[in-house]
């Protein structure tokens, strides 16, 4: 049996090149000029899946989902039709990588604004194929867990009673994939959360996917400047305004 890795590495060399433009928007956006993209492997109306033609992460295959062709435009303002659009291609997209076995893993996230850790402000989506890590253990199941803000079918969303990182993070647990349209709702519907009423401060989140035995998950962290106890300590603290984040949630949404 050959032994997973504890660590990637990135390259800096092909980092370097990268181009940014999350914060400084007169560099010009890669994304925009769709006649030039390369390495396209598949398509729907405006939704681009092709391969990342910076590979800064050795041992992967690293792949983008552009999600739509409104550079300035964000998930929170997608059109239902739109939404779940796209969610249905791009699950179908992790899934095949994860079928398909040459993978000890799949990833499958987005970023998004200048505290999220991304470089491109146009809107897109990463799913990246790790040959040596097995992300699964690495996820505390408890971290998924939480005090239930609304549920529908197959389908819960929730706040997290021992987030991963800290403070609010929100989840939301698929139980089967003909319920993805529900699962988009709920993430569309925290995001717009985060980036409207959260916290005056807050333009940026992260959304993470993750499939653990027979479920999928999704985890929506807003993010600010991360807690030095957590850098330090790996101690999550949670927010005391819990039950005043669901509560708002439930009267905006539902």
């Amino acid at each position: 049996m050959v032994a997973m890795a504890k660590h990637l590495i990135f390259d800096s060399a092909i980092g370097s090149f990268k181009p940014e433009n999350i914060v400084n928007t007169e560099v010009k956006c890669p994304f925009c000029c769709r006649e030039k993209l390369e390495d396209v492997m598949a398509e729907d109306g405006p939704i681009v899946f092709l391969k990342n033609k910076y590979p800064v992460l050795r041992d992967t295959f690293q792949t983008i989902i552009i999600e739509t062709d409104q550079c300035n435009s964000e998930l929170s303002l997608y059109s239902k039709d739109h939404l779940h659009k796209l969610f249905q291609f791009s699950m179908e997209k992790w899934q095949d990588m994860i079928r398909s076995r040459d993978f000890a893993s799949v990833l499958f996230f987005k970023n998004h604004g200048p505290c999220s850790g991304g470089t491109i402000r146009h809107p897109h989506m990463q799913i990246v194929g790790l040959k040596n890590i097995d992300y699964a253990p690495r996820i505390p199941v408890e971290s998924l867990e939480g005090t239930i803000i609304h549920q529908s079918n197959d389908v819960e969303l929730n706040l997290a009673k021992e987030p991963k990182i800290g403070f609010c993070e929100f989840n939301v647990r698929l139980k089967k994939l003909a319920a993805v349209d529900q699962m988009a709702d709920y993430i569309q519907i925290i995001v717009h959360y985060i980036m409207n009423h959260f916290h005056k401060r807050c333009n940026s989140y992260n959304l993470f996917f993750y499939q653990l035995e027979d479920q999928i998950f999704a985890k929506v962290m807003p993010r600010l400047v991360t807690s030095p106890v957590f850098i330090g300590y790996s101690i999550p603290q949670v927010s005391s305004r819990g039950e005043e984040v669901i509560k708002e949630i439930q009267n905006i949404y539902f």
